[in-house]
């Protein structure tokens, strides 16, 4: 397990974004959230830098031990970079976001949205209206023909079977959450279990969380050997972090 520690919040967004090799993909993905970030202001009326106003935004970008030219993609957009000696894991990868980040909002977006990043605002709202500690979001139905769904229902059958809530989205990793939520939570699952077991945890200590649907959009993986051995680590993981949060429940 990774620990959260204390950190200075203000009242601000703080936009994570976890990337491995995503230099093909992040610099879109960044420019979007920087859109966002412009429509957010303006319907706010606030200013899109976190040192001034107080309905800020700031991009924080963790460099998971990337080899390619991730960094140099990401630098001109972000408004912080971490970069790790070498890959740790998402998990470890949002846990480094979390203590850099200074708002009172967090959303996890992952690097390889593209231009759909620019939607982060829906998940946001409901967070920031009160109506919800954690929104997940719930994306459009994939375009090509992947697996046969058998780590979501892993996922869905264990989030449900250990907190009693009944996701549609669990392994969806675009999601926004209060700041002192994450704190008391205090860890993050490892590997591709990083949210079912954030939903797990955050449900089993009464907070309210909603899924709403996104037009967020990734990489879809198909049906080719690379990808069958991707889900099948996806299925080990969400099935060790389920097994964890069985051993050591939060509460």
């Amino acid at each position: 397990m990774v620990d959260v520690t204390d950190q200075l919040f203000c009242k601000g967004i703080s936009i994570i974004v976890p990337a491995y090799n995503e230099e093909r993909l992040i610099g879109e993905t960044l420019r979007a959230i920087r859109a966002g970030i412009q429509q957010w202001a303006s319907h706010r009326g606030s200013s899109a830098s976190i040192d001034n106003g107080a309905e800020a935004v700031e991009i924080i970008v963790v460099n998971d031990g990337s080899s390619d030219d991730t960094y140099d993609t990401a630098v001109s957009w972000a408004d912080i970079i971490v970069t790790h000696p070498r890959s740790y894991g998402k998990g470890a990868a949002l846990n480094t976001g979390c203590r850099m980040a200074r708002g009172s909002i967090l959303v996890f977006l992952d690097a390889d949205l593209g231009s759909s990043a620019a939607s982060f605002p829906l998940i946001v709202e409901p967070v920031w209206a009160g109506q919800a500690d954690m929104v997940i979001a719930k994306l459009p139905k994939a375009v090509k023909p992947g697996g046969f769904g058998m780590v979501r229902r892993l996922a869905q059958f264990g989030v449900y079977r250990l907190s009693g809530f009944d996701p549609a989205a669990p392994l969806s990793g675009q999601r926004a959450i209060r700041s002192d939520v994450m704190k008391q939570i205090g860890r993050f699952g490892e590997g591709f279990g990083v949210e079912v077991g954030l939903t797990i945890d955050a449900v089993r200590l009464g907070y309210h969380v909603q899924e709403c649907e996104a037009t967020f959009s990734h990489r879809e993986s198909g049906r080719d050997l690379r990808s069958w051995l991707h889900r099948g680590k996806q299925f080990s993981a969400v099935g060790r972090t389920l097994w964890e949060r069985y051993r050591y429940p939060i509460c």
